[in-house]
């Protein structure tokens, strides 16, 4: 454990590319097997399920460090983190002489996960703060803080999966895009990895072999054409004839593998949700084996593909009932065909591949995603970018451009020497609206010390005149309770991307100097400020007050030239939500 809370230290202290590298490949070099394989799998994104409720552990830290709740609550308030809260407060490590087989400091981080902390979940809470904090009393400051964020469920730290690779294959000796390939699935959140698993990683295991029979090809991602782009096309990709368009779902990006007689379904996040769309699998039984497609798993509805918030509730739900599957029926689209007969067919061109894919699902079981254009057709991008614009009426997001002579590549890495060759995707501008800042919280990392997420609103109805927006920020500042008959603002989203760290600055302090009240970590402010917001889908939601829910919300700009009174209404969000381009005045 301490080898490995040094290794963190050291990657959250490093902005350098090269020096995070050199760090991952001392670590797993000296590493054991087990232990190698457990630090992969957390530097990679393996996220363990939180082992003790925050509760719990806010209890667990108060009693070994003999301070009251509001004190620490009040540090908390100034560090920013739950965990370098606790990490500060906590009393110097015990250094007693430990029982013969106890777990110590020094052992490495495989008996520190399996012995130490996934054994914490389930048990009674008073025992898991007797364990909690005999845990503590081993590890210094740093052991502390790494155990908390693995504990809680917050373990994140400025490395990429792609890095993680990199490091792997420097250290065995193997290309990137083979460790990637290795690697699919391995971070699973029900994955306990072992030392086996670290050999077959690098090659030294004596069943390795280049596919197991379930696994998964990494996914191509697609790169985003820049608005700074659009007006140049022909310049920057090239002919439009060399492009197969595609239009661009909003659905679960999913790879479906079919061998030895068996289905399984992998979302893009390496997860496999095969159990949770069981009428694909089922269609899924006619295809040949030795079959590989990449695709989207939809909900569609007369044609045309329903919300992602409708698609979402078939992997939320614990337990999928008839009623259920018959509401939310669930498609597989495919665009692209990995393996054909057994063989790995992706360094075949793009528009070889989709002829085989076409031959394949000629007679189904699953749709082709269709082309904007037919392959025959020589379209301009002048004529593309109009066609583009029927995006939001089609229940699109708009374009994935695919080089005809592309072949499939691993995550969102351009083909070296390609120049633009590969996958693109040329999105329609985001939904915007005008909203209202009303609740922060403190930021995380670099900016634990700042308020940086925040919480934004819009008005139930169009203000009369500015006066009466006074009238509601005076009744704010008051503390009076909101009217819910008169003019008020409704809460509808979060936000934490999007400012500059001047801008965040500035902001921050806005906010400390107009805080009405405080809930925990969360600061209730008199609105004054005013941002656009931008957002690439809108859904009906019983769950949020507004009834609305907004998909990737982000901070677009700082409306510091807009009045609060002229900041946009529910109604406006309703008319996005029901496809209207602009929204009736209340």
């Amino acid at each position: 454990m301490h080898e490995f809370s040094l290794l963190y230290a050291q990657l959250d202290a490093s902005t350098s590319t090269q020096a995070k590298v050199q760090a991952l490949r001392k670590h797993l070099a000296n590493a054991a097997p087990e232990d190698a394989a457990w630090a992969v799998y957390l530097l990679a994104g393996g996220k363990p399920r939180q082992a003790v409720p925050t509760a719990v552990l806010r209890e667990a830290a108060c009693d070994a460090a003999g301070v009251p709740p509001w004190l620490f609550e009040e540090c908390y308030q100034v560090v920013g983190d739950l965990a370098e809260t606790m990490a500060h407060v906590l009393p110097q490590p015990v250094r007693a002489a430990a029982e013969p087989g106890a777990l110590k400091a020094e052992d490495g981080l495989a008996r520190w996960m399996l012995e130490g902390l996934l054994p914490l979940r389930g048990l009674e809470p008073h025992v898991q703060k007797q364990r909690l904090q005999g845990l503590w009393r081993l590890l210094d400051a740093q052991g502390r803080f790494l155990l908390t964020k693995l504990v809680g469920g917050g373990f994140r730290v400025g490395v990429s999966k792609l890095l993680v690779q990199r490091a792997i294959a420097e250290h065995a000796g193997l290309q990137a895009s083979e460790v990637a390939q290795r690697m699919m699935g391995y971070t699973q959140a029900s994955a306990r990895p072992g030392a086996q698993d670290w050999l077959r990683l690098t090659g030294q295991a004596q069943d390795d072999v280049q596919l197991q029979q379930g696994q998964p090809y990494p996914f191509f991602l697609a790169q985003a054409v820049s608005p700074a782009d659009e007006h140049q096309l022909e310049q920057v990709m090239g002919p439009a004839c060399d492009w197969q368009v595609e239009w661009k779902y909003d659905g679960i990006r999913a790879q479906l593998v079919r061998r030895g007689q068996q289905v399984w379904i992998w979302s893009r996040g390496e997860e496999l949700v095969t159990d949770r769309f069981p009428e694909v699998v089922q269609a899924a039984q006619a295809l040949p084996d030795g079959t590989v497609l990449d695709g989207e798993l939809l909900v569609m509805r007369e044609g045309r593909p329903a919300s992602f918030a409708e698609l979402q509730t078939r992997i939320t739900r614990k337990a999928l009932s008839k009623a259920l599957l018959a509401q939310t029926p669930v498609s597989f689209m495919a665009y692209d065909l990995l393996e054909q007969q057994g063989r790995d067919i992706r360094a075949q061109a793009q528009a070889l591949r989709r002829q085989a894919l076409q031959a394949l699902l000629l007679e189904g079981p699953f749709s082709v995603a269709p082309l904007v254009v037919p392959e025959t057709s020589e379209p301009s991008w002048a004529e593309l970018q109009a066609l583009r614009a029927q995006s939001r009426a089609r229940g699109v997001e708009g374009f994935m451009l695919k080089h005809r002579a592309a072949p499939y590549g691993v995550g969102r890495r351009k083909v070296e020497g390609s120049g633009v060759l590969g996958w693109w995707k040329w999105k329609v501008q985001p939904m915007t609206v005008d909203a209202v800042l009303v609740y922060a919280q403190a930021g995380h990392g670099r900016r634990a010390s700042l308020y940086t997420d925040y919480t934004f609103a819009v008005w139930s109805r169009t203000p009369r005149d500015a006066a009466e927006v006074q009238a509601v920020l005076q009744a704010i500042a008051q503390r009076q309770p909101v009217d819910p008959e008169g003019l008020h603002l409704v809460p509808f989203a979060k936000a934490y991307s999007g400012l500059t760290d001047e801008e965040f600055a500035q902001v921050d302090k806005v906010i400390r100097s107009h805080t009405v009240d405080k809930f925990g970590p969360v600061r209730s402010v008199v609105p004054s400020l005013v941002f656009e917001l931008g957002f690439e889908g809108i859904a009906p939601s019983p769950r949020h007050k507004s009834g609305l829910a907004l998909r990737f919300p982000r901070m677009l700009r700082w409306r510091s030239d807009k009045p609060l009174h002229e900041a946009d209404t529910l109604q406006t969000l309703q008319a996005l939500q029901r496809g209207e381009t602009s929204a009736p005045q209340a």
